[in-house]
């Protein structure tokens, strides 16, 4: 099937004279995860991991992808002609240098890319880079899926829903006056926001259009007196336009967002260059400030309500998750279970919760070896049985209308090996050194990322992914741009902000290991050097102890993991029978 679709792209790339065309993993929004119609670059190249380019020449093809997709893109491409171009790794070349060996004997080479799905940022290094290449010149208006992608799904056009003020915290109208507040600071009149989660954020409006994600397709283009939302009509219900109405905001077509760019009157406009697309970028009239949205930084920050809306959440998803442990430590034979069921199991429990209103991701259920793949999914085709012994890596969350959950556990389901519970203590005292940092206002989130890998470097150990991102409220599971991981990300960590702590480790044909909780940064103190920072676990869910090498943790880390078990008791006591709170008084018990 590739081979065919490899087919009917290289026949219309020599009807266009184009020697090659890249496939971003992005839709016109540049959003991490997208709506069928703009995943293209999986139906070009069967890879369906989040993150991945491909580039297709005449005569060869390759994909890049990061560490987390390394072994899945590896048994994905096996049997088509892509080459596995592994990112950041030595050797790896980049997309402009590999075209450049590939079209090196080609004149006057011209490479294509659709405008619309590619930021700015990205098309404008890109031309740079292919011009040091012997001259490679980039084409930008051409969407071959138009042609060759017959079944090719719509753009979706699913109903809008209000996210009510009890849950937002902040009405649409207030949330305008800050961002026009923020854009003057900037030297902006407006700005056009492509974004979809700062979109939903800004209005208080949350959609279905994006897997596990509680979006919408549009736009909004905000200027000094109006804001124009551009959606499709058929998205709208009469409440949500009666809202609109009332906060101020207009409407037009999806579709006329380019003529709406064209008849912008202010005098300039803010573009962030990674959020909105090259073409669109191109059709403005007025001077473009380019800079980083303002929205990006404020959605982060939660305010009062939806703190308190994440500590509910965190509850309910704390019991889905203990009732979930409960059941597993207790059935009778962990060999008729496979990794789907467990999938369906707690899939099924945290449905069963308040205000639960989808998953925040496809779960990840990884048992022995396949915890190994840092995000793999189950299918029929690929889900293990479970054995009595080794481990289970379970990665899940959950959308509820008053919050957004993320947790992983890794699970003892039987005898364990020296070197599984080795691997497992190095994890957990990363987790726990990340979750107990003390620091200045002002720090980022790079700055505190080696304390969750200290103790894995000293044993020549490593894991290529971040360490921790940050999680929307009712939004995206993956929200930034602050975040924990080794390359510097210049993004501060502020009172309000959510943030996961996952180290974990992994054995290629072994297992892996990860341990993850969702912090929330608070206040810790203010002294003759400063205001002072911390986290607050939001989540709450036993560690599993049995898998621990208790000579390996210091006092301070036996403190750590009792008090963080004590207060997982405290809260999720009053909310289970009489035998889970026997179960979980177990689990949580001292070291």
């Amino acid at each position: 099937m590739i081979a065919e679709r490899l087919t009917a792209l290289r026949e219309l790339m020599r009807r266009e004279h184009l020697s090659a065309f890249i496939f971003p993993s992005t839709d016109p929004h540049q959003g991490e995860y997208v709506p069928d119609h703009w995943k293209g670059r999986e139906w070009i190249s069967g890879f369906d991991g989040s993150a991945g380019t491909a580039v297709v020449t005449l005569h060869s093809a390759a994909l890049w992808t990061d560490s987390r997709y390394f072994i899945a893109a590896a048994e994905q491409l096996k049997d088509t002609e892509y080459q596995l171009m592994k990112l950041k790794m030595p050797g790896t070349p980049t997309i402009a240098e590999w075209l450049g060996q590939e079209l090196k004997t080609v004149r006057s080479a011209e490479v294509g890319i659709d405008g619309m799905v590619s930021s700015a940022r990205v098309v404008r290094d890109l031309i740079g880079e292919l011009r040091l290449q012997g001259g490679i010149t980039l084409r930008t208006n051409l969407d071959p899926l138009k042609q060759i992608w017959r079944e090719r799904p719509v753009i979706p056009e699913n109903k809008i829903e209000l996210q009510p003020l009890k849950y937002a915290g902040e009405s649409a109208r207030d949330k305008v006056a800050r961002i026009r507040k923020a854009l003057r600071r900037q030297h902006a009149n407006g700005m056009l926001m492509a974004s979809l989660d700062d979109i939903a954020w800004t209005l208080n409006l949350r959609g279905t259009d994006v897997h596990c994600t509680p979006v919408f397709v549009a736009y909004l283009l905000v200027s000094s007196v109006d804001v124009t939302l551009f959606v499709s009509p058929a998205k709208l219900t009469d409440e949500v336009k009666a809202y609109l109405a009332e906060e101020g905001v207009m409407l037009r077509d999806y579709e006329e967002i380019a003529d709406g760019l064209k008849h912008y009157f202010e005098y300039n406009i803010l573009m962030d260059p990674d959020e909105v697309n090259y073409t669109l970028s191109q059709m403005v009239t007025r001077k473009v400030v380019e800079a980083e949205s303002p929205v990006k930084r404020m959605k982060t920050v939660k305010n009062e309500v939806e703190m308190e809306g994440f500590h509910h959440a965190m509850l309910r998803d704390g019991v889905a998750m203990v009732k979930f442990l409960k059941w597993l430590s207790e059935y009778p034979d962990v060999t008729k279970l496979t990794e789907l069921t467990i999938d369906e199991k707690l899939t099924a429990l945290r449905a069963e919760q308040p205000l639960y209103r989808d998953l925040s991701f496809d779960t990840i259920a990884g048992y022995a070896d396949h915890g190994a793949i840092v995000h793999y999914e189950a299918t029929p085709e690929t889900a293990t049985h479970l054995k009595p012994e080794g481990l289970l890596l379970l990665d899940s969350g959950a959308q509820y209308q008053d919050g957004t959950t993320d947790i992983t556990r890794t699970i003892a389901l039987g005898p364990l090996t020296d070197e599984e519970r080795k691997v497992y203590t190095l994890v957990l005292k990363g987790h726990i050194a990340l979750s107990r940092a003390v620091f200045p206002e002002g720090t980022s989130g790079t700055q505190l990322d080696v304390l969750a890998r200290q103790f894995m470097w000293r044993e020549g150990l490593n894991y290529l992914h971040g360490t921790g991102h940050g999680v929307g409220s009712y939004l995206s599971v993956h929200e930034g741009p602050h975040q924990f991981r080794m390359e510097w990300k210049p993004a501060p960590l502020v009172a309000g902000m959510t943030i996961t702590d996952e180290p974990g480790l992994y054995l290629e044909g072994k297992f892996g290991v990860r341990i993850e909780n969702t912090l929330l940064v608070v206040p810790a103190m203010e002294t003759a050097f400063g205001r002072y920072l911390q986290f607050e676990p939001l989540t709450l869910c036993p560690i599993d102890k049995r898998l621990i090498m208790m000579e390996m943790l210091t006092d301070e880390e036996r403190q750590w993991l009792n008090d963080y078990h004590a207060l997982v008791y405290e809260r999720l006591s009053p909310c289970l029978n009489q035998e889970e709170n026997d179960w979980l008084r177990a689990q949580t018990s001292k070291i």
